[in-house]
């Protein structure tokens, strides 16, 4: 399971030593449990399914970043919507920290993989990059499911959601989608980036063809 790549620190019992390998799997698994719960019922496109894929794409980047800290990645990967402010009025990542503290982890790790959090938002973090490897690691993943068929499904699930007709759902992506590929942070988030953005635009000439619009071919 994607526990099992998990290594390095980020968080310590009360008797402030190194978690082992049992207890960094225990965590994780609890955060997924947490997750599930949380966010239980929500088709959206920003549910647990999305969250387990930012996870499962971060802990595949942070194989080619060997200086990333892979707790601290998996930790916030799972609950970087937690406190997403499109679903939940929380302030101060009260819905993550309450979990991280649950589990007993330190206050500046927990802070550590809030500032990660919330250095993911498109909206909220325009022209700004992650400054840590983790950050930079945990944005990429995110922003790769927006992108490809999983981000076109998401898209209009929202929209549907909100009661955006389609034609709506499509200008979401020259708003943001299209943006995505060259405001990458890794290698491996740029090469896949390249490839689910050539499927986007594949979509939207065969959308402006179908619909007789400019740019179908």
């Amino acid at each position: 399971m994607e526990t099992s790549r998990l290594n390095g620190g980020g968080c310590a019992p009360p008797d402030g030593k190194e978690p082992d390998a049992s207890a960094k799997e225990r965590i994780i698994r609890e955060a997924q449990d947490y997750i599930r719960e949380l966010f239980r019922g929500n088709a959206d496109g920003h549910g647990a399914d999305h969250t387990m894929r930012v996870y499962r794409t971060a802990l595949r980047i942070a194989e080619t970043e060997p200086d990333a800290d892979r707790f601290t990645i998996a930790l916030a990967a799972l609950l970087h919507d937690a406190d997403d402010h499109k679903i939940f009025r929380t302030e101060n990542n009260a819905n993550a920290r309450r979990f991280l503290a649950a589990q007993g982890i330190r206050p500046e790790t927990a802070d550590a993989v809030c500032r990660i959090i919330n250095g993911v938002s498109f909206s909220k973090n325009a022209g700004r990059r992650p400054e840590t490897p983790e950050g930079k690691i945990v944005q990429d993943a995110d922003r790769l499911d927006a992108l490809g068929a999983v981000g076109i499904a998401r898209t209009f699930a929202y929209g549907g959601k909100h009661g955006r007709p389609p034609e709506d759902s499509v200008a979401h992506f020259h708003e943001k989608l299209l943006l995505l590929k060259d405001l990458m942070n890794t290698a491996e988030g740029k090469k896949a980036a390249e490839e689910r953005h050539a499927f986007l635009e594949a979509f939207l000439e065969e959308w402006n063809k179908e619909l007789g619009l400019p740019g179908g071919e």
